[in-house]
């Protein structure tokens, strides 16, 4: 059902069984799959895709411009996935021409009311982002992360599958898979282990993993020398490899 006092632009194209609700604002190039649901109040602006089955709840803003103060009205894009959760006052913006163009949201992702993600951003599946927490541009989320409420990440960080940032952290550097962060000063206080027993991890995985941390934060190696330790473990635990990819491919240092 889509309201009478809904707006929607004419180059919009809205997929089966969409529900739109009364004062929202669907704009041109906006493209929304089938059975999504948008509530009264919301705004979408395109060029933005929006996938199959996502609810999106009043005044959230999907798909405006990105708040860059470069920014000269390029036809940047957003593409969310399918399955999302999009609360309360929820912010994500397109993408910049310098950041490659593109914002993309993945799938069965939960955005509690008065999340942000940035211009450039790319989220990935299962994410939980807790009210008022927050994105800056260029962020890299990794599969099943929860980012705590009132947390904030810098620009250009790279948050791990699995990592969980506690709440009203402030993260300015990279944040390996698996690990939890903490505090106003950030630092890494642990493995993430009740997120992995939830997402199915062995004990005996997890034992690995807790032995990877120690390795990266108790035994002060450089970056290459846990790496070399790393690489000989791994053959155990074949889920120590995102860690070990994180650890190599970090380019602004770790959370420690």
């Amino acid at each position: 059902m889509i309201s009478e006092h809904a707006i929607i632009h004419p180059s919009a194209k809205l997929g089966k069984d969409v529900v739109v609700g009364p004062g929202t604002i669907i704009g041109a190039d906006v493209e929304i799959g089938e059975g999504t649901w948008i509530g009264p109040h919301v705004v979408i602006q395109g060029p933005t895709v929006i996938g199959k089955h996502n609810k999106i709840f009043q005044f959230a803003s999907v798909g405006d411009e990105p708040q860059d103060v470069t920014y000269q009205g390029e036809p940047t894009r957003l593409e969310i996935g399918d399955y999302n959760i999009i609360r309360e006052f929820c912010m994500i913006s397109r993408g910049t021409v310098k950041g490659g163009g593109l914002t993309r949201l993945g799938d069965h992702n939960f955005l509690m009311a008065y999340s942000h993600i940035g211009h450039d951003c790319m989220i990935g599946n299962q994410i939980i982002m807790v009210n008022y927490s927050a994105l800056s541009g260029h962020v890299i989320v990794n599969d099943y992360a929860i980012i705590g409420a009132y947390a904030a990440v810098h620009q250009f960080c790279q948050v791990g599958a699995y990592a969980f940032i506690a709440r009203a952290t402030y993260v300015t550097k990279d944040v390996l898979p698996y690990v939890m962060i903490a505090g106003h000063t950030t630092s890494a206080c642990g493995i993430n282990t009740v997120g992995l027993r939830r997402r199915g991890f062995s004990s005996s995985a997890i034992d690995h993993l807790r032995r990877a941390y120690k390795v990266i934060f108790f035994f002060f190696l450089t970056v290459q020398q846990a790496l070399t330790e790393l690489d000989l473990m791994k053959q155990d635990c074949p889920e120590m490899i995102p860690m070990i990819e994180a650890l190599a491919q970090s380019t602004r240092g770790i959370v420690r």
